[in-house]
């Protein structure tokens, strides 16, 4: 995978972009591996949401997303470079939640049941001292957002995306 993003950030670089990006979560286990031979520095998905949940003033976070990237350090790392804790749903929350996101979200099926999972994993997290949750795969907000969660939410996709234009409007 690393390779393959390297490849693209050479053809990007070639075509005159300033940075890189990676809207995929879990693909970014990859990036230590090839971030020194990129021709062009990247955002990095878990520094631009640490950053956000900094100024909102959250100290713990929970993290959601498929269990390849939950069971990665690609937040914790980044978390605790900026002195945020964090903490994972339990392994079998992992693997419901992973089977909900590549299961139903990807092929656009939306159950109530699956929300109320998440809903029920989140107020989990809550009463264990998390004060914020990351929803760290694109297709978690297409059924949770602040509005239907118990702790508020950072929607890593959407952080990243505005993270971008104010990078590229600089």
């Amino acid at each position: 995978m690393g390779e393959l993003m390297l490849h693209s950030a050479r053809k990007l670089a070639a075509q005159g972009a300033d940075f890189l990006i990676c809207p995929d979560n879990t693909i970014h286990q990859a990036l230590p591996f090839i971030a020194e031979r990129s021709p062009l520095p990247w955002l990095h998905i878990a520094e631009v949401v640490a950053e956000r949940a900094l100024e909102r003033g959250s100290r713990r976070l929970g993290l959601t997303g498929t269990r390849w990237l939950v069971e990665s350090e690609v937040y914790p790392e980044k978390l605790g470079a900026r002195g945020l804790g964090y903490m994972r749903p339990a392994p079998e929350e992992r693997e419901e939640i992973n089977r909900i996101i590549m299961e139903e979200l990807v092929n656009g099926v939306f159950k109530p049941a699956s929300v109320a999972y998440f809903q029920q994993v989140i107020e989990r997290l809550r009463l264990s001292g998390c004060d914020a949750v990351v929803l760290g795969c694109t297709e978690i907000p297409l059924i949770l957002n602040d509005a239907n969660s118990s702790l508020p939410t950072l929607d890593s996709t959407r952080l990243l995306a505005r993270a971008a234009l104010r990078r590229a409007a600089a």
